[in-house]
């Protein structure tokens, strides 16, 4: 039983039938997220560890050229979340782009697009896990300590907290942003300084010449810029939680509109603006995959304290990425569960309305990751970041593929398009889908991770139509008592 029947079933049986959630997926949750929560949940999700830790390699490999790539894909990442927060004002839903999936392009879609956006948080919080403990290195007294120890105890940490209610997650998220956005402002407040004073940076001074004596903006030429694009796509991951969260908020209208439009200028000051002012500070040889460029700059400026600052709020940063991804798994798995495409034990919930199955199933793969920094400390980062591209990709993918069916059923008068909408269509779609695409070729260019990560592909492919398989009658089941329960209303 296809989704359209269901859905036109719903309508000729119930003249209300507009007021009933349109995913099953959707019932049951609190409205506790206000304004300010998701807007800084989409400020919380445009500044993540891909800045706070990965820009540090990024900017040894691909020099000042760096912040041109976070340029590029700063706007195809808008682009994306402007397309999904046009979807989320047509139907908010908790299911986000797994609901649009499953309306657009039925339950098969819906069912890729949620297991995808799982193996990308999954492996986010592998990532997550593995920056908390290479953060918490950083102070001696810790060094003794296991990397999988320390990853392990902060997984711990943020589940306990992420089971608790969607108000304390909106809070902690609230504070965490706060923090991150205050420190961002701080650091290039201080940064500025330097440079206008020509202060001298661990034996640097300041200035352009710092690119212009160093090989200029391409240092090592064009491919590493190429090389790192997939890099920096993981940097901009977390920005379609904005949709899953406008499923719990009570004005979605008001608010996601509002954050979307906010997220192009926060890209522009905070990921552009602090890569432009680390470039001018140190040259990119200076700074290393090993620590925070931010850490570097400020333990060079004779403040040891500063450094000791400024990594403990990058270990904030990555918490915070951990805790926005057990959440937005959660909610995903639990729609895919109430159509039949996940284990039965994701779709239950709390008595404070929280979908702690699919959380704790979430946590059992980060558990694995854990077990990665047992076995590789040195690589698990670059490993799993690469492993979550594939997910990234798909899932933006997958949300400009649903936006083009909308719109196309928009123009055919079948759906009525809202005022806040992605300028461009088809174009803009096309292009997104496109540039997304180069971007996981261009991983084949790094023999060591990334063209091991492509050849995951067939597998990843391979897992998912076994499960398809495995799952199908209990979707179609499921579809035919959806249908069957309308029916008799």
């Amino acid at each position: 039983m296809s989704k359209d029947a269901v859905d036109t079933a719903q309508v000729a049986a119930h003249p209300e039938a507009t007021r009933t959630p349109a995913d099953a997926g959707d019932a049951g949750y609190s409205k506790d997220l206000k304004a300010r929560h998701v807007n800084m949940i989409a400020i919380g999700g445009a500044i993540g560890t891909g800045l706070f830790l990965g820009a540090g390699g990024r900017l040894h490999d691909a020099g000042p050229a760096l912040a041109i790539a976070y340029l590029v894909c700063g706007v195809f990442a808008f682009f994306v979340v402007k397309a999904l927060g046009e979807l989320v004002l047509y139907r908010p839903s908790s299911g986000s782009f797994v609901s649009y999936a499953r309306e657009f392009l039925g339950e098969k879609g819906a069912y890729v697009a949620g297991w995808m956006y799982f193996l990308n948080w999954s492996t986010t919080g592998i990532a997550d896990i593995t920056a908390i403990a290479l953060y918490t290195h950083y102070w001696s007294m810790f060094t003794s300590i296991p990397q999988w120890v320390l990853a392990l105890i902060a997984l711990a940490v943020v589940l306990a907290v992420n089971l608790i209610s969607v108000k304390i997650f909106g809070e902690m998220e609230f504070w965490f942003a706060i923090i991150k956005v205050a420190t961002l402002v701080g650091f290039m407040l201080i940064g500025i300084f330097l440079l206008a004073t020509q202060h001298d940076v661990g034996g640097h001074t300041p200035g352009l010449s710092m690119i212009t004596d160093h090989g200029g903006v391409f240092p090592h030429g064009l491919m590493p810029v190429v090389l790192v694009m997939q890099g920096v796509i993981f940097a901009y991951a977390a920005l379609e939680l904005v949709g899953v969260a406008a499923g719990e908020t009570a004005e979605p209208e008001k608010v996601v509109p509002r954050a979307v439009n906010s997220i192009m200028w926060r890209v522009g000051l905070f990921y552009v603006g602090s890569v432009v002012l680390l470039a001018l500070l140190l040259p990119g040889s200076v700074y290393s995959g090993d620590q925070s460029p931010f850490v570097t700059v400020l333990s060079k400026i004779g403040v040891p304290a500063a450094g000791d600052v400024m990594n403990l709020v990058v270990l904030t940063a990555a918490m915070s990425s951990l805790n926005s991804g057990l959440y937005s798994t959660g909610r995903i798995l639990r729609s895919m569960a109430m159509a039949g495409s996940a284990p039965k034990f994701t779709r239950v919930m709390s008595r404070s309305q929280v979908p702690y199955g699919g959380i704790l199933l979430t946590c059992a793969v980060c558990v694995l990751g854990v077990g990665l920094n047992f076995l590789v400390p040195s690589q698990a980062f670059e490993i799993v970041l690469n492993v979550a591209s594939l997910g990234i990709i798909s899932t933006w993918v997958i949300i400009m593929i649903c936006h083009l069916i909308f719109v196309r059923r928009a123009r055919a008068g079948e759906v009525t398009r809202p005022h806040f909408r992605l300028p461009g269509s088809p174009v803009t779609e096309i292009a997104t889908i496109a540039f997304l695409l180069a971007c996981l070729g261009m991983m084949w260019n790094d023999p060591e991770v990334g063209r091991k990560t492509l050849l995951l592909i067939p597998v990843i492919a391979v897992m998912l139509v076994a499960g398809w398989f495995g799952v199908r009658r209990r979707v179609e089941q499921n579809a035919d008592q959806e249908l069957s329960r309308l029916t008799k209303q």
